[in-house]
C-alpha cells in the first residue's frame, strides 16, 4: 500500500491513502491499527480527507513499515476496532450544530425582512402549543409554559427579534443536552457490552473450549454458575437462576430450565446450563443495553433529580414575580423582562449534562459508572470495604509448590485440579491452570459433570471416586475427609505464609496446592491516597486464614480486617454499616463477592474479574490500576462541587439579570440573550472534564 506524507515534524507524522474519504468504520480500523503499533502515543484520522495523524516515540523507519503493511481487507487489523466507537455519533451532532449556527445567520443577512416574520410565528406554533398542552391537558406549570409565555409576549410586542433568539438558544440547548447524552449512553453501552472470546462447545460427551466466532446457530454449549450467557439460546439440559438485569434492569433471578429461551449477556447465579445456539451472533445485544440504559432511573443522581424538581418548582414563582412587576410598575417591559430570565432552563440543562459528563470522563479513565447516582454515593461515602484476593493483591496467584498425600503422584495431582479448575475461571483456578500449563502438562477431560459450591470449592468424579477441590472448610468439615494416617505432621509443616488449595480423592486428602498471592505494588499508596481523599474506614474482608490477612492488612495500612468470612458474612458487615448510618462502597471481584456488592450503595468490581460480579456491581474499573479508585473519588467529589457551583450561579446571575431589569438598564430582549447565552455557556462548561489534569492518578 501506498502512502503520501504531507507534514513532518520530528515525533509527528501527517500523511494520507489513496481513498478520497474514509467511512466511519474505515476509519476507525486505521485508527485502532495504528494505536497498535508500539512506540505510538496519539492517532488523529480525518474521514473527510482520509488524512491520518500519528504521533510517535521510537523509530520512524519500523513505523513507516508498519503503516505500509496496513490493509482494510485484513480480518486481523478489522478486528481490532470495536463495532462501536462513537465516531459516527459525534461527526453527526457536529455537523448538526454547525448547520444550526450557519443556518441561521445565512437567514438574518439573506432572507427578507416579511420571509423571516413568517418564519419565526410558525417555528414560534411549535413552542406556544407544546406549553399550551402542558397547562391545559396536563394541569401543570412547568418550564415549556415559561418558553411558550416568553416566546408569545415577545411576538405581541412585535419583537421578532428576541423571539427567534430565544427560540434558536434554546434549539441549541436541546442539541447540546441530546448529543452528550446519547454520547454517554453509548460509551456506557459499549463498556457493558458483551466480551466472552471463548465458550464451551459440547461435542459429543467431551466439552472443547473454542473462540466464541466459531459457535454456529444449532450448537451447543455449556453455560456454568458465575459465568455470562455469551450466546442467545433455549436451554436444553440443566436448571438454573438467572440474572437478567443487564437486560431488563430487575435484578431478581428468573428461573431457567429446559425449553427456556436465555439470552446473551444474562448472568446465571445458581446451577449450569446446556444452551442450543439460536443466535450466533448476538447481535442484539449492545442494542439491547442502549435501550435498558436509556429507560433506567439509575441515570439519575439524587441531586439531578432534586434539580429537575426544583427546576420546575421555580416556574410558577417566574410568573408571580413577572405579574407582581406589572402590577407595581405599570411598566410592560420591566415585567417581561422578568419573564426572560427563568431560572429553571439553566438547572434543567447544566445537571444532566454534568452528571453524563462525569460518567463519559470515568469511561476516559477507563471506569465505567452505571449510574449517575452511584458517583454520588462515592462522593458521600465515608466507609469502603476491600475484598483482598484480586484486589489489594494481584490477580494472578502463583502456585509454588505440589505436596501430594497418600503416595499420590505430584504431576498427576496437578493434572487432576487443572482439568477440574478451567471451567471455572477466578483467580486462583487460573493459578492452577497456568502452573499445568507452564509443565506442559495435558489434562484432558477425564471427570463428569462439575459442580461448583460457591465460596467452598468444585466436587466432581474420576473414575467412580468423588473428587473435592477448595477451602479447608470445604473439604474436611463440608465434606468431612479425612487426613491420610501420619501424615499430620506433613500438613501441619506446610508453611503459614502460603495460602492453600485442598484436593481430596474418594474421601481422603489427595494433594495440598500451596500459592502466593503478591501484593500489588501501588496497593499501600493506595489506601494512604484513599484515605487523604475522604474515606474514614476502609476495611479488607477475605476468606483466607487470620495469619494471612493480618500480614496483607498491616503491609497495606487499611483501618480493619475481618478474616475466613463467608459471602454472606460480607454483604451482613455492609448492611449493618449502611443501617448504622454510614455510606458504604465495596470492591470485589469474585462470585462470592457478589452479595455485598449488590449491598452496598456503590459496588466496585475489577473488570478482569467474575461476570457475575462486573454485572451486579455499579461501577467497573481495569485490573492494573487502584490508582483509579482515587481518580473515581476525585471525579464525584469535583461533580459535587461543579453541581453546587451550578445551583449557585444559576440563582446568583438571574437575580442579577431580574434586578437589572427592573432597573431599567436591561432591555427585555437583552435579558432574554443574557439568560440563554448563560445558560448555553454554564452548560458548555458542564460538558467539560471535572477533573484537573494535574490530579489525574497514575
Amino acid at each position: 500500500m501506498k502512502i503520501i506524507i504531507k507534514h513532518e515534524i520530528p515525533g509527528r507524522i501527517r500523511f494520507s491513502m489513496p481513498e478520497k474519504r474514509y467511512s466511519f468504520r474505515q476509519a476507525d480500523i486505521l485508527e485502532y491499527y495504528l494505536l497498535s503499533i508500539p512506540g505510538v502515543n496519539k492517532v488523529t484520522v480525518y474521514e473527510r480527507s482520509a488524512d491520518a495523524v500519528v504521533c510517535y516515540n521510537g523509530d520512524r523507519e519500523e513505523l513507516l513499515k508498519r503503516i505500509l503493511k496496513f490493509s482494510f481487507e485484513d480480518e486481523q487489523i478489522t478486528a481490532l476496532a470495536p463495532e462501536q466507537t462513537g465516531r459516527e455519533l459525534m461527526a453527526t451532532y457536529k455537523e448538526k450544530l454547525i448547520m444550526k449556527v450557519v443556518y441561521r445567520y445565512g437567514i438574518r443577512y439573506f432572507m427578507p425582512m416579511p420571509i423571516r416574520m413568517i418564519r419565526v410565528l410558525f417555528n414560534a406554533a411549535r413552542f406556544i402549543i407544546k406549553g399550551l398542552k402542558c397547562l391545559i391537558v396536563d394541569r401543570k406549570l412547568e418550564v415549556s409554559v415559561l418558553d411558550a409565555t416568553a416566546i408569545g409576549v415577545s411576538l405581541l410586542r412585535g419583537d421578532f427579534r428576541t423571539a427567534s433568539s430565544v427560540m434558536f438558544l434554546l434549539r441549541i440547548g436541546d442539541l447540546l443536552e441530546e448529543w452528550t447524552h446519547k454520547k454517554s449512553i453509548q460509551d456506557l453501552a459499549q463498556s457493558m457490552s458483551l466480551q466472552a472470546d471463548k465458550v464451551w462447545l459440547k461435542r459429543d460427551d467431551s466439552e472443547i473450549l473454542v473462540p466464541i466466532s466459531q459457535v454456529q446457530e444449532g450448537d451447543r454449549i455449556s453455560v456454568r454458575v458465575g459465568n455470562v450467557i455469551p450466546l442467545d439460546g433455549k436451554v436444553v439440559e440443566g436448571i438454573s437462576m438467572v440474572n437478567q438485569a443487564s437486560l431488563t434492569g430487575e435484578g431478581i433471578p428468573v428461573k431457567k430450565d429446559e425449553g427456556s429461551y436465555v439470552y446473551a449477556g444474562t448472568v446465571i447465579e445458581e446451577g449450569d446450563l446446556v444452551i442450543e445456539v439460536k443466535k450466533a451472533s448476538g447481535d442484539t445485544r449492545y442494542e439491547r443495553i442502549i435501550k435498558m440504559i436509556e429507560e433506567s432511573e439509575q441515570l439519575k443522581s439524587g441531586v439531578e433529580s432534586r434539580a429537575e424538581h426544583l427546576a420546575d418548582g421555580l416556574v410558577p414563582y417566574s410568573f408571580m414575580g413577572t405579574l407582581l412587576t406589572l402590577l407595581l410598575t405599570r411598566n410592560v417591559t420591566k415585567a417581561v423582562s422578568i419573564l426572560m430570565v427563568d431560572f429553571s432552563c439553566a438547572l434543567k440543562l447544566s445537571m444532566p449534562l454534568a452528571v453524563l459528563s462525569a460518567m463519559r470522563e470515568c469511561q476516559n479513565h477507563h471506569i465505567t459508572v452505571k449510574g449517575g447516582k452511584f458517583l454520588e454515593a462515592v462522593s458521600d461515602a465515608d466507609t469502603l470495604v476491600f475484598d483482598k484476593t484480586g484486589t489489594l493483591t494481584k490477580a494472578i496467584p502463583t502456585v509454588v509448590d505440589v505436596i501430594p498425600f497418600g503416595g499420590r503422584d505430584k504431576t498427576e495431582m496437578l493434572r487432576i485440579a487443572a482439568c477440574l479448575e478451567e471451567h471455572y475461571p477466578h483467580s486462583i483456578a487460573n493459578a492452577v491452570v497456568k502452573e499445568a500449563e507452564n509443565r506442559n502438562l495435558i489434562h484432558e477431560e477425564m471427570h463428569k459433570e462439575v459442580e461448583y459450591v460457591v465460596a467452598h470449592g468444585i466436587a466432581s468424579t474420576i473414575d467412580n471416586e468423588k473428587v473435592v477441590i477448595g477451602s479447608w472448610h470445604f473439604i474436611f468439615e463440608d465434606e468431612k475427609c479425612k487426613i491420610p494416617d501420619d501424615e499430620m505432621d506433613k500438613l501441619d509443616s506446610i508453611p503459614t505464609n502460603y495460602s492453600r488449595l485442598f484436593m481430596a480423592i474418594g474421601g481422603e486428602l489427595a494433594a495440598v496446592i500451596c500459592l502466593v498471592d503478591p501484593l500489588r505494588d501501588e496497593a499501600a499508596d493506595v489506601i494512604s491516597r484513599l484515605h487523604e481523599v475522604g474515606f474514614k474506614n476502609i476495611v479488607m474482608m477475605t476468606g483466607d486464614s487470620k495469619h494471612i490477612a493480618r500480614t496483607v492488612a498491616s503491609l497495606v495500612g487499611v483501618d480493619s480486617f475481618h478474616a475466613e468470612v463467608l459471602p454472606e458474612d460480607k454483604a451482613k458487615f455492609v448492611q449493618d454499616a449502611r443501617r448504622s448510618g454510614h455510606k458504604v462502597v465495596m470492591i470485589g471481584d469474585g462470585i462470592n463477592d457478589s452479595p455485598a456488592l449488590s449491598e452496598a450503595d456503590a459496588g466496585i468490581a475489577i473488570s478482569e474479574g467474575a461476570q457475575l460480579a462486573r454485572e451486579i456491581a455499579d461501577i467497573t474499573i481495569s485490573e492494573d490500576n487502584l490508582y483509579q479508585l482515587v481518580t473515581l473519588k476525585q471525579i464525584s467529589d469535583n461533580l459535587m462541587k461543579r453541581i453546587n457551583f451550578n445551583y449557585r450561579f444559576v440563582i446568583g446571575f438571574n437575580l442579577g439579570l431580574i434586578g437589572l431589569g427592573l432597573a431599567s438598564v436591561l432591555a427585555p430582549a437583552t435579558s432574554a440573550l443574557l439568560h440563554n447565552g448563560s445558560t448555553i455557556a454554564l452548560g458548555l462548561h458542564s460538558m467539560t472534564n471535572v477533573l484537573p489534569n494535574k490530579e489525574s492518578e497514575k
